[in-house]
């Protein structure tokens, strides 16, 4: 599953990259097809839009900044999927105003949540890009990572604060707007009509461990990997999670 010398960036990606690889497989057979039209709403410079392009799948990037897009047509480039890869300046909202209804196999939904003025709207735009039979990726910030996170840093007010905020933030210099438990996510996921597949808890351990210990320990950072993987769709390590990933399909 996992590459060694990957560099460390890849452990707040490689679970959710996994999962998504394996549903886009899946996709591809259900579907017939060798490509796939994906959809990454706030796909910023390519994270997972060019990993997904070099599977050979056709990507739409629908971003509303255009610095993260024009990052994303050199990052494109470099990675000689220019041609596979379609960025968009628009938002979760707007989404239809810039791309069709129900024209994508996959949506990627990623770090979208927790911005948008509405949630449960922009999820349903998203949700709405799918076809008939289609794969939702959602991935949002979570509330238990950061709790934990403020009260490992002795920032126990701050903790305390975010587990009692009606949108889990920590105070006022807290830059993520919002944040979900896994039952505030799947609820939101279900009633757009998709059916949960599976939640993976994502970056348990990742945020927590010194960086020094990683990066110096031999072989250290290829069993945190697999430490994550393992962890990741246990339930009991959801509410520590510092993300939150749902797989939803439509049948």
């Amino acid at each position: 599953m996992s590459d060694p010398l990957r560099p460390r960036a890849s452990l707040r990606t490689a679970v959710v990259w996994d999962v998504l690889k394996d549903a886009l497989e899946r996709r591809v057979k259900a579907a017939g097809r060798d490509a796939l039209d994906v959809l990454d709403t706030g796909g910023g410079s390519g994270n997972f839009a060019v990993p997904v392009a070099r599977l050979g799948h056709r990507v739409t990037v629908v971003d509303p900044s255009p610095n993260a897009l024009f990052a994303l047509e050199r990052r494109a480039a470099e990675a000689g999927v220019a041609d596979r890869i379609r960025g968009v300046q628009g938002d979760a909202h707007g989404l239809f105003q810039v791309i069709e209804r129900g024209g994508y196999d996959a949506v990627l939904c990623h770090g979208v949540l927790e911005y948008v003025d509405d949630p449960a709207e922009g999820l349903r735009n998203a949700v709405g890009a799918l076809r008939p039979a289609g794969t939702l990726s959602l991935l949002a910030a979570g509330l238990g990572g950061a709790v934990l996170a403020r009260a490992l840093a002795g920032h126990f007010t701050e903790a305390r604060r975010a587990l009692t905020d009606p949108a889990g933030r920590w105070g006022e210099g807290d830059p993520v707007p919002r944040r979900f438990t896994a039952d505030q996510l799947t609820d939101l996921v279900t009633a757009t009509g998709l059916q949960v597949g599976a939640v993976h808890g994502v970056r348990v351990f990742a945020d927590l461990v010194p960086g020094v210990l990683v990066d110096t320990e031999p072989g250290a950072m290829d069993a945190l990997l697999k430490l994550e993987a393992a962890a990741a769709e246990q339930p009991a390590f959801h509410s520590v999670a510092t993300q939150l990933h749902v797989l939803a399909e439509r049948d």
